[in-house]
């Protein structure tokens, strides 16, 4: 066996037990959800506690008064939690928008936080800090500047908190609100339905393990002060509190009924530069907490390093490669005896992820249809490919940052009207 076949066949190796992995995630995703799905919502105490939403927005004057108007509509007690919006060193109209908005509504209920380049414009964890400081709530809730939550969000998810006095947050459920825009949102609107909402019910019904979204959650205030705020320098501050909060022994849990809908990247450059953001963003949270693999401390967030390890790292080494060797040999200049072997289980690969893609997506109303079987397929192909560049161009932007002590800059969203 050549060096070229021994390195194939550890990245074919790599990659199978990165699927299988997510398989399992999927199996146990859809066994919570089955166990789960007809059980009633819990109900708030006849005294609910006070929340302050917390809403970071930089340049949403395209969607800030329709996100503003969602959360004000909340079905949960009107005077038992306010809205605070830090309007983030904008030179947009959201100022404007936002005045409009408080001469309309109590400024007890709708707050308004306007900073500028002294202290603001230092990307999403700074504005959630700024915040922190004048919010009221023993609970703090977070929606991102482009979400529309159902009136019952807020409600399920602070009900939900109350049930276990071990639980640090509580995380709902994010469905694409544009999904028929492009083809790049319906990618990404099965990408959230089976890569991130079913591998969230997966790893609490496997680890009772859960990772903070950026969005549509609530958190304790007492928890969230004394892990000293959000890490200014992280740029998956969702991730990196999560895994902070796991460190001190608390609890995350899911509660999908608690449903918001959002905006996402319509474009590739817009996609390219959020997902970009992700990859570097959960490197940093990677690296940062990488010692606590082998510590007491760190045994509740093992999983989730060991994943993400392999997913950056292994992972994406390993599809280089095989896609490397693939080209080389279609080209004549590499011959591996490895390659029949390598593109059978390939092929087997494929039709492993798009079954079990394709029965994720069957729990939500209206998206088991013939077109978005052939849209798994061509998922697999193409948005698959796209991530590997993603996950490489982030890697290497991270190791950029390090070796020239760069802070990373926050990239802002583009959004749609």
């Amino acid at each position: 066996m050549s060096i070229l076949d021994i390195f194939l066949f550890i990245a074919v190796i790599a990659i199978w037990g990165t699927l299988v992995v997510n398989l399992i995630l999927t199996i146990a995703g859809y066994t919570w959800y089955l166990r789960n799905v007809n059980k009633p919502a819990p109900k708030l105490p006849k005294k609910a506690p006070f929340v302050s939403i917390l809403v970071p927005a930089h340049n949403e004057g395209v969607v800030i008064v329709k996100t503003v108007l969602s959360l004000l509509s909340f079905d949960y007690p009107q005077d038992r939690y306010e809205i605070i919006i830090i309007n983030d060193n904008s030179d947009d109209n959201s100022a404007q928008l936002l005045a409009n908005l408080q001469d309309k509504f109590p400024h007890e209920r709708l707050k308004v936080i306007n900073t500028d380049k002294t202290n603001g414009g230092k990307g999403k964890s700074n504005a959630l800090n700024i915040g922190l400081k004048q919010a009221k709530g023993s609970i703090i809730s977070i929606y991102d500047a482009d979400n529309t939550p159902e009136h019952q969000a807020l409600r399920v998810l602070v009900a939900e908190l109350l049930q276990d006095d071990k639980a640090a947050a509580v995380i709902g459920k994010f469905r694409t609100r544009n999904k028929m825009a492009t083809l790049l949102t319906r990618f990404i609107n099965i990408e959230t339905l089976s890569f991130q909402w079913m591998a969230q019910a997966g790893r609490q019904q496997l680890f009772n393990l859960c990772t903070i979204p950026g969005t549509n959650y609530v958190i304790r205030r007492s928890v969230i002060e004394k892990v000293g705020g959000w890490d200014v320098k992280a740029l998956a501050e969702d991730t990196e509190i999560s895994f902070r909060v796991y460190e001190m022994g608390y609890r995350i849990r899911f509660q999908p009924k608690a449903v918001t809908w959002e905006q996402e990247p319509q474009t590739l450059d817009v996609w390219f530069h959020q997902r970009t953001r992700w990859v570097k963003g959960n490197i940093y949270v990677v690296v940062k907490n990488a010692h606590l693999l082998f510590k007491k401390e760190g045994r509740r967030i093992r999983f989730d390093l060991l994943y993400f390890l392999s997913i950056y790292f292994l992972l994406m080494t390993s599809l280089i490669l095989s896609d490397s060797v693939f080209i080389l040999s279609v080209a004549g200049l590499a011959h591996s005896d490895l390659q029949g072997f390598s593109n059978s289980l390939w092929l087997f690969a494929v039709l492993m992820f798009v079954i079990s893609t394709f029965v994720t997506i069957t729990t939500e109303r209206g998206e088991l249809t013939f077109s978005n079987l052939l849209l798994i397929v061509f998922m697999y192909l193409v948005y698959s490919q796209m991530w590997l560049a993603v996950a490489a161009y982030g890697m290497v932007g991270y190791i950029r940052e390090q070796v020239f002590h760069k802070q990373a800059k926050w990239y802002k969203t583009k959004r749609y009207q």
